[in-house]
């Protein structure tokens, strides 16, 4: 198997990043244009409203346990451990990561946010686990 094909995943992700952003400088922008808030407010987290406040915590969630889910990609490649499973396991992920988003930033419904973030983190784990076995020669 192509060993790169494990870095579309990761462009899968850095795209989510990048449509939260928007979704954020939009969220700030209508606030701010509506009277919701003032442009100082957006100095300190506390005082930015609740409107924009989602997406910013989301944004801040596309950069925790995601860090583990670029460093594995980048292991697995380079110890050409890239194979089916392992693509799988990295676009189940990524598919996670998309859900939790929409969630968080639409009815931020807790238990559907919490379950799908919970799903990401078993995958990613499995993911972990495949490649340490892999390191072991045992895969």
């Amino acid at each position: 198997m192509n060993q790169t094909t494990i870095f579309w995943p990761v462009l899968a992700h850095v795209a989510l990043i990048y449509i939260v952003y928007v979704q954020m400088g939009r969220r700030r922008y209508f606030a701010v244009k509506s009277g919701e808030a003032r442009v100082g407010q957006y100095k300190v987290r506390s005082t930015e409203p609740a409107s924009s406040l989602a997406v910013a915590n989301n944004l801040i969630n596309q950069f925790e346990l995601p860090v583990l889910f670029y460093t594995l990609c980048l292991t697995l490649h380079v110890t050409n451990g890239v194979n089916y499973l392992t693509l799988a396991l990295a676009w189940i992920f990524v598919l996670t990561r998309y859900f939790h988003a929409w969630v968080h930033l639409t009815s931020n419904n807790l238990r559907l946010r919490s379950r799908s973030f919970f799903a990401g983190a078993v995958v990613l784990a499995l993911a972990w686990i495949w490649f340490a076995l892999h390191l072991l020669g045992i895969v």
